[in-house]
């Protein structure tokens, strides 16, 4: 246990938040084989809330052994009855709605209200848009004359061996689980070890309808835990959601067995602002489009705003105005927008980057700057959504993925140069366009090079679209009917000679 976790003071947990069971292993609540446990902290008050199991190899070797026993029998469930399942889970997901909210705003620092209740309801609307999606595991046939029957058919991969991140944990738990069951695969899933609580509530109700063994949930760091998941030989397939740095280990170990891999990974993404968008929706769908009341904690925030010079100071005023007036405060306070960043690491690593653009003579701080250190906001991880205005997408603020409320303006006057330094990236996830001609917002999406682009707003996904990332932001898709078939089964072609 680390001299941070040890010194954190203990907090009785909050009223109608889960409480964990231990690691779900082959349908049962179990310990790590070492005994060792984590401590999990309530980001907004610096107290300890709760422990889960550290696991380690041998669990992560029990959980794939109960994942190989149980996969035979579920393969062969029929599809659609899968997929029932799902919409049963859906069901107790949306009705524990509430005390999955309030367990993500305690370990992760997101607003309760304006946050953690959204993630929750999308966790039950991706099991229940899967749920439906079981009978179109369906293949084609291929008209090769009339002596032959040729045609492919949809299966299962076999293990999927999943590493998600703290950020979103129930969501992007959910977009693990509900797909890559769906289409008749087992599951073991490393939840992140800051944010494990709300995982295992979903693991918990998923556990009463499932077989045992077909979704495992282990709790632990990566190197311990996701280090042995990734490279165990009878992982069939890896979906990782998580920084581009891990991703390229992920990709490595893959690589090492030749089994797929789905990488959702970073981001720095672009929103492209032009002159005739400076009005009050604009700066509206900017604030949301940094995910500002979400910490900017996301992969998808839009932290570098390419602003065109005619607006700039304009529109940074009514920037200024909006998102000042957003409530910084504890996160399971129904009064506040905004809530923490997820532990002292990050919270440092971002105070490090607020300094670097005080100390750059090139950038102008327009508002926010380094969290105070005294009063209520001194007692968590809270930082404040700060922004610079520079002419440079070349400097450390502009290029490097923060995962912070820090928010990079740059001027521009030309179209084409604009989209040029948007692209000016290896990153390639999400981007924002922001005018009201149609034709060149469409022409704007287009030049740029990213999996998922919005015009004239900035909200977050939906079941249904395709997503996922360009160049470093990742490979494969999520969210979709074809992402579920393409991550989550294996064409198989079958041609049978009918003259015999």
């Amino acid at each position: 246990m680390s001299t941070a976790i040890a010194e954190m003071k203990t907090q009785t947990q909050p009223a109608n938040t889960y409480k964990p069971k231990g690691m779900l292993i082959g349908g049962k609540w179990v310990e790590s084989a070492s005994g060792a446990r984590i401590t999990i902290e309530n980001p907004g008050k610096r107290t300890a809330v709760a422990e889960v199991p550290r696991a380690a190899e041998a669990d992560v070797n029990a959980a794939v052994d109960a994942a190989e026993k149980a996969f035979p029998a579920w393969k062969n469930v029929v599809p659609r009855e899968r997929g029932k399942i799902l919409l049963k889970i859906a069901e107790v997901l949306e009705a524990r709605s509430e005390e999955m909210a309030r367990t993500i705003a305690l370990e992760t620092g997101n607003a309760l209200r304006t946050q953690a209740r959204g993630e929750a309801k999308l966790a039950a609307d991706i099991f229940r848009y899967f749920g439906g999606l079981g009978s179109e595991l369906k293949g084609e046939t291929v008209p090769l004359g009339e002596h032959v029957l040729s045609y492919t058919r949809r299966e299962p991969i076999g293990i999927v061996g999943a590493i998600i991140p703290w950020n979103a944990p129930v969501m992007l738990g959910a977009l693990k689980i509900a797909p890559a069951l769906c289409a008749g695969n087992v599951l073991v899933m490393k939840a992140a070890e800051d944010a494990p609580m709300a995982v295992l509530l979903m693991a918990d109700i998923c556990q009463e309808f499932l077989p045992p063994g077909v979704l495992n949930v282990l709790t632990g760091y990566g190197a311990e835990c996701g280090g042995p998941l990734a490279n165990h030989p009878k992982i069939r397939k890896l979906s990782f959601t998580g920084s581009t740095e891990v991703g390229k280990v992920i990709m490595r170990a893959a690589a090492e067995r030749i089994v797929p891999v789905s990488l959702e990974l970073g981001g720095k993404s672009p929103s492209i602002v032009y002159p005739d968008a400076d009005e009050d929706w604009a700066v509206d769908g900017i604030i949301n489009a940094m995910r500002f009341t979400r910490q900017s904690q996301s992969c998808t925030a839009g932290s570098r705003m390419f602003l065109h010079e005619d607006i700039f100071d304009s529109f940074l005023k009514k920037l200024e105005k909006k998102t000042t007036a957003l409530k910084i405060g504890d996160p399971l306070d129904e009064a506040s927008d905004i809530g923490t960043i997820i532990n002292n690491k990050q919270y440092t690593k971002v105070c490090k980057y607020v300094q670097d653009g005080l100390d750059r003579s090139d950038a102008k701080l327009v508002f926010g700057g380094l969290p105070p250190k005294t009063g209520p906001l001194s007692e968590g991880y809270f930082t404040m959504p700060t922004v610079f205005a520079d002419r440079s997408n070349d400097w450390r603020l502009a290029r490097e993925e923060i995962f912070g409320p820090v928010l990079v303006a740059i001027r521009w006057s030309d179209e084409a140069e604009a989209i040029r330094m948007a692209n000016d990236s290896h990153y390639g996830l999400a981007a924002y366009v922001w005018t009201h001609d149609i034709g060149k917002g469409l022409r704007a999406a287009h030049a740029i090079e990213s999996g998922w682009v919005q015009v004239n707003q900035g909200g977050g996904q939906t079941p249904g679209m395709s997503y996922g990332g360009y160049k470093q932001s990742g490979l494969g898709r999520e969210f979709s009917l074809e992402g579920m078939l393409d991550s989550f089964t294996q064409r198989k072609s079958v041609t049978v000679n009918l003259a015999v």
